[in-house]
């Protein structure tokens, strides 16, 4: 009996530890700074702001329950990090609201393997997202200071399936192209070309389009060499700054 009682002790301690960093919304033991209490938040933030609204695929909220949102924020709004809303990251920019995180996301329909461009890294909790997923993901940003700090978040956080650079956004990777997923987080006026051509076949590519005054969520598909466009919903996002812009 003393024998049994001991085997059952130490078989409860090796499964305490092997799951305890899932049990803090955790893809690993290195995400710092994540606790019951931010992970509680994420708890609410998944049921109350998005499978309230309409988000239903299980991998995407999974996702959004894992990235621990309030270390893509700056110190002084950690509290907000988990509120339905857009945060300013610095230098003009923000991080958007989880709603529409996840609602791209899943718009995406990105199956595990598959190779993403992202154009806006920002403070990089979307490559977050997308890597937890499974997805390769390139993530282009054209403020050379946001890119490395995002850069060195993201690895600091373990995500080591993201590559980013410096770089204009209306060029998009071409070397690393076709993308079966290209994510837009901010809003060109019109979609750039050179981003439809890296669109892979059976792709799908989401961004916002339009100026200050009124923009369109749209999503495009390329099915048969044809581009097929969306609108979604109205949203407000930064403008996309470089070379394409008019």
């Amino acid at each position: 009996m003393l024998h049994r009682t001991v085997y059952a002790a130490l078989a409860a301690a090796v499964l305490a530890v092997f799951f305890f960093p899932y049990f803090n919304g955790k893809r690993g033991g290195n995400m710092t700074g994540d606790g019951p209490t931010s992970y509680a938040a994420r708890q609410t933030m998944v049921a109350e702001q998005l499978k309230a609204r309409g988000v239903s695929d299980p991998r995407v909220l999974r996702a959004m329950l894992e990235v621990p949102r309030h270390e893509f924020v700056p110190a002084g709004l950690a509290g907000e990090a988990y509120d339905d809303k857009p945060l300013p990251i610095g230098l003009g920019q923000t991080i958007s609201q989880p709603y529409i995180v996840a609602y791209m996301t899943e718009k995406l329909a990105l199956a595990p393997g598959d190779k993403v461009l992202e154009i806006g890294t920002g403070s990089g909790y979307q490559a977050a997202v997308l890597a937890s997923l499974g997805a390769e993901v390139y993530s282009v940003e054209i403020i050379c200071a946001l890119e490395r700090e995002a850069r060195e978040r993201l690895a600091r956080l373990g995500y080591a399936g993201v590559r980013t650079r410096c770089s204009d956004g209306w060029k998009g990777w071409p070397e690393e192209a076709p993308f079966k997923g290209i994510i837009l987080t901010a809003a060109p006026d019109r979609i750039p070309s050179a981003l439809t051509d890296q669109l892979a076949e059976g792709g799908r590519l989401i961004a916002p389009v339009g100026g200050r005054l009124g923009q369109d969520l749209v999503l495009v598909k390329k099915e048969k060499g044809r581009l097929k466009e969306e609108r979604l919903l109205a949203v407000a996002f930064v403008p996309m700054t470089g070379g394409g812009q008019r």
